[in-house]
């Protein structure tokens, strides 16, 4: 952070009925979790041969991936196009990705039936360039290793060490730069796990582009989430919320959302897939819903009227969130038939315990926000936000 836009620890109790929630969900997730890693993922989840994968993939890697972007966004702006003047946005967005990374990469152990040949993902012995799922976790493990040592100072800065601290800072525009590259890298590639599917997923998701689909819509998911992230740590710390920064960054995300629309019906309609929209289908009506989350934000906060309000900006940065999520949830489960459901009776819904577990991910990392936020200079002192 830069001694132009000081951060300070927001202090307070760490007890509290929100961190009351979130440590009674982190319990159950624990105990669900003791019982898969002893018994195996069949006493727990309601995976199968036709639906080897969950929501543990889908949701708590897939989208919790696409949900810490928030941090590779606002690098973009005040890094890459130079926007120094967002930097107070950089500490908390960077926070949020930390915790949403590092949980996402832990969650992909939940899911591999053989967990405790965990190791092999990083063993060279065992590595496979030409797979995609070997590069995301190449990617996904160094990113998590480079947004530690970015996020570092706020420790050293807390506990007092400035040689330390200004000795790192010297060398940490090359880890900056690994930041904004490595989340390009994994996201698209993400994307591309629906390619390897082949004609399996629905055509309104399976298309040759589909890496840059998630990759533009990633992006968006970033700056939507600052905007959720900044609202409702402005409410819950009593705190003034950073209209001047959110506003035109606001209107950025709203820019990156045009290309990505222009780009998902483009290809629509390019590969004749659209007519798949029409049919009387499960896959339909949530291909209209996922839409209409995406084409939400405008009629929220599209003009600059409307982007003066704070609960607007929310509500942009909420429904561009879920429109992320059923665009993932789509393709890999909504849109997702091997064609053998039928005839074997396979299907999947998730079990109360994969829910749990779900939950118990998000809610640890609620608590750690709250931890650090409170004990160590993340969100901008008071006069700054003012």
């Amino acid at each position: 952070m830069s001694a132009h836009h000081p951060a300070a620890p927001v202090g307070g109790k760490l007890f509290n009925t929100a961190t009351l929630v979130c440590g009674v969900l982190v319990a159950a997730m624990i105990a669900v979790l003791f019982v898969r890693f002893i018994f195996g993922l069949g006493a727990v989840t309601n995976l199968n041969d036709g639906y080897p994968w969950g929501i543990w993939v889908v949701v708590d890697v897939v989208i919790g991936s696409a949900f810490a972007c928030g941090g590779f966004a606002v690098a973009m702006l005040v890094y890459i196009f130079n926007r120094g003047h967002y930097h107070p946005l950089v500490r908390p967005a960077l926070l949020a990705s930390l915790f949403g990374y590092t949980l996402a990469g832990v969650g992909v152990l939940f899911d591999l039936g053989r967990w405790w040949n965990f190791w092999h993902i990083l063993w060279p012995g065992y590595a496979n360039p030409n797979s995609v799922m070997f590069e995301v976790a190449v990617c996904i493990s160094a990113y998590i290793i480079v947004m530690w040592i970015e996020f570092s100072p706020v420790f050293l800065e807390q506990w007092g060490l400035k040689v330390q601290k200004q000795k790192l800072e010297k060398v940490l525009f090359f880890f900056i730069a690994l930041g904004t590259l490595l989340p390009m890298m994994h996201q698209s590639s993400l994307g591309t796990l629906l390619v390897v599917m082949g004609p399996q997923v629905n055509p309104l998701w399976q298309t040759p582009i589909v890496p840059l689909l998630y990759l533009l819509s990633a992006i968006t998911i970033g700056y939507g989430i600052v905007l959720f992230e900044s609202c409702v740590a402005a409410s819950a710390y009593r705190r003034e919320i950073e209209m001047h920064l959110l506003q035109p960054m606001s209107r950025i995300m709203l820019g990156v959302l045009a290309v990505y629309l222009a780009v998902r019906v483009g290809d629509l309609l390019v590969r004749g897939a659209l007519d798949h929209a029409f049919a009387p289908s499960l896959e339909a009506f949530f291909f209209w819903l996922e839409m209409g989350c995406f084409v939400a934000p405008f009629a929220i906060a599209g003009t600059p009227g409307a982007r003066r309000n704070p609960a607007r900006l929310f509500l942009a940065g909420v429904a561009i969130m879920m429109g992320g999520i059923l665009l993932r949830i789509n393709g890999f489960l909504i849109g997702y038939d091997t064609g053998l459901g039928v005839d074997h009776g396979w299907n999947y819904f998730p079990s109360i315990a994969e829910i749990l577990v779900t939950l118990g991910m998000f809610a640890l990392e609620v608590l750690a926000y709250i931890i650090i936020t409170r004990r160590f200079p993340v969100l901008p002192r008071e006069e700054v936000a003012h």
